[in-house]
């Protein structure tokens, strides 16, 4: 795929003129524009990126106005691994709206997951299940203070927007910094939870061990990889010190979950936590997280109150079951590290090819890549733009998924090629100015360090 030059400018294309007038409206009536920072326009191309979608299918994403676009982005910010509307997925969902999505009886889909998950992990003996990421990590984290009867937290990576992760930055401004965003103020976060929750530094573990001594927190919580592969030699650490201090560790698998093997990312180096909550990928595009954990911790959640409605529909539960099955019968994670090892391999290629050196990161299954340059961000934003001329929503980070075919993954690095070519010249010395007319995309959230 080729750049389109008879297309016409993006500011006269009908679907991104449509996107920005109906988030211009949004901005006046929803408080921030809509219901996920990762999915604010502003974050991939103020003034062109198209905004909103009609329809979605495999990895394409058509605007308001029916241009197809190929998603080689955040493919609905993680969840949908198996690519947009998988049929067997939908169908299973369809099935259960058939007969009936809520009642006054609950639904037995919730137990065979429950049953499912636990087999899959053979550490874990009970599950609960919520509806977003942020909310199953509250959960994990209120039954691990209730079980130990202690209420600090020690804390490494992103974990939602709750209470009890936005009161680091009382005690401390910048406490946030180097595991979510810079700069965020926890306003309407109660004082009471100052000092309460107290960050340790990715792969550092007297920096973790320097917070158990001092707090000896109720429980640990990490994601177990983001920006790297996880390390078993720091991981068994962790592990270590948790039993020392009495500390439930807990593993933050919304996102590594399920993509580079079938359940946790934890179980392919065989270090056991205590809970672990899964999301984003588990019910492919359906609204379905798990927090699973030993029998001795997980029991206490019927001593606090942990309860929701919406918790107890049935389409999330069917939809992690389909995609489940789906995932074991393709072997899904042996694919998608196939295919984000031919993306990465293709940046390389492209890196050496124009002498642009890179910096790639990220689990294989989640690349990302920075051209080194002070003028990485600016060059971020020209990817975005330049790549949305060919019909592709991207950056530089990509969620692999099934529907990205070797095809695909072709036109993608082909379309990619005169972009780097392009910053090359302005790396030469070409003004940037005779190439961006939009603000410069906002930063997103950090990688772990």
């Amino acid at each position: 795929m080729t750049l389109k030059k008879n297309d016409p400018p993006l500011g006269k294309r009908r679907g991104i003129q449509l996107g920005q007038e109906l988030w211009a409206r949004a901005k006046e009536i929803i408080p921030g524009g809509n219901m996920l920072l990762s999915k604010q326009p502003d974050r991939f191309l103020p003034k062109y990126w198209p905004t909103y979608f009609s329809k979605a299918k495999g990895c394409n994403v058509w605007d308001l106005s029916g241009t197809k676009f190929i998603d080689m982005s955040l493919m609905g910010v993680g969840t949908n691994l198996l690519g947009y509307g998988h049929p067997e997925v939908d169908e299973a969902v369809y099935r259960a709206i058939s007969q009936g999505n809520m009642s006054t009886l609950n639904c037995p889909e919730e137990v065979q997951l429950a049953e499912k998950l636990i087999e899959i992990h053979g550490w874990a003996d009970m599950a609960r299940f919520a509806r977003s990421g942020g909310e199953a990590v509250a959960i994990a984290v209120r039954i691990a203070r209730a079980s130990t009867g202690k209420e600090n937290i020690a804390f490494c990576g992103y974990h939602g927007w709750h209470d009890w992760y936005l009161a680091t930055n009382l005690t401390d401004a910048q406490g946030l910094d180097n595991h979510l965003l810079p700069g965020l103020e926890p306003s309407g976060v109660p004082q009471s939870l100052a000092g309460t929750v107290h960050p340790f530094k990715h792969g550092n573990l007297d920096s973790l061990h320097d917070v158990l001594r001092a707090w000896a927190p109720a429980a640990i919580i990490m994601e177990v990889a983001r920006s790297e592969e996880p390390q078993k030699d720091y991981l068994e650490g962790v592990r270590e010190l948790a039993t020392r201090y009495g500390s439930v560790l807990i593993f933050d698998e919304c996102t590594s979950g399920f993509r580079e093997t079938y359940g946790g990312l934890h179980t392919t180096i065989s270090v056991e936590p205590d809970m672990a909550v899964f999301g984003k990928a588990l019910g492919n595009g359906y609204a379905i997280t798990a927090v699973l954990g030993r029998r001795s911790i997980m029991k206490v959640a019927e001593k606090t109150f942990i309860s929701s409605t919406f918790w107890t529909e049935r389409i999330g539960p069917t939809a992690a079951l389909e995609t489940l099955a789906v995932m074991k019968r393709e072997e899904s994670w042996k694919s998608i590290i196939r295919k984000g090892q031919e993306i990465t391999n293709g940046w390389k290629t492209l890196s050496k090819k124009y002498e642009l050196p890179i910096k790639i990161s990220g689990l294989t299954a989640i690349p990302s890549f920075d051209i080194v340059s002070d003028n990485r961000t600016i060059y971020k934003t020209i990817i975005t733009l330049e790549m949305l001329k060919s019909n592709f929503l991207a950056s530089n980070l990509l969620y692999v998924s099934l529907a990205h075919t070797s095809d695909i993954i072709k036109d993608y690095l082909s379309s990619l090629d005169p972009v780097f070519s392009l910053i090359k010249d302005l790396e030469s010395g070409r003004p940037i100015e005779s190439i961006i007319d939009t603000p410069i995309a906002k930063t997103g959230f950090k990688r772990l360090v």
